[in-house]
């Protein structure tokens, strides 16, 4: 019912298309290689698979689609290891749908979507966390940092690539090295990582 009613709400936008809807994370993964889509919006408790789970499919299969958690829980664990895994936001199911279309927009256009009360726990986990620990910039190539550099202005592969007038595969591959050097397992972890390294 949530589902029908939020695709709905965003089809009366016109810059919005739902295409498609999963009751499941196992679903979710075969529709997501099946349509070419922007942005999946993804709840935290599913069946069999949850949403954590779900990211990390995703992100280890290569796919960067932006990811939103849409969830009820607001608990700050579940935020965190959402961000953590490569999630691109967390959005609150309690919000007006106003801000819910806007933050989705946002987030569409690679951009952090969070709701407004929680905020201050990605800034108090930024605050908390050890500067760099053996991360440093010497580790990657020009091109792993230029790549990095996008990451951190929240662009996808896809708009990565155009950028630097290079195939999508080749970013993905970048991606993939830079993260593995860096010891991260998300594009947010690094984007943090370079805004706490002031390296834009």
């Amino acid at each position: 019912m949530l589902r029908r009613g939020l695709s709905d709400l965003l089809s009366m936008e016109d810059d919005l298309l739902p295409v498609a809807q999963a009751s499941s994370g196992e679903e979710a993964l075969m529709l997501v290689e099946r349509h070419e889509l922007d942005l999946v919006l993804l709840d935290l408790n599913m069946p069999g698979m949850d949403g954590i789970e779900t990211i990390r499919a995703l992100r280890a299969a290569g796919v960067d689609t932006r990811i939103v958690i849409f969830s009820v829980s607001d608990d700050h664990a579940d935020v965190l290891e959402a961000l953590r895994e490569g999630a691109d936001g967390y959005l609150l199911k309690d919000m007006e749908p106003e801000e819910l279309i806007e933050q989705i927009r946002l987030a569409a256009q690679g951009k952090m979507a969070l709701s407004s009360e929680l905020t201050q726990v990605l800034a108090e986990a930024i605050r908390g966390r050890p500067k760099a620990s053996a991360a440093h910039p010497s580790m990657l190539t020009k091109r792993e940092k230029d790549v990095l550099k996008l990451i951190a202005k929240g662009q996808s592969n896809k708009m990565i690539a155009r950028s630097l007038d290079i195939a999508e595969g080749t970013v993905k591959v970048h991606v993939k090295r830079l993260l593995s050097k860096l010891g991260m397992r998300s594009r947010t972890e690094a984007a943090v990582w370079v805004v706490e390294n002031e390296l834009i």
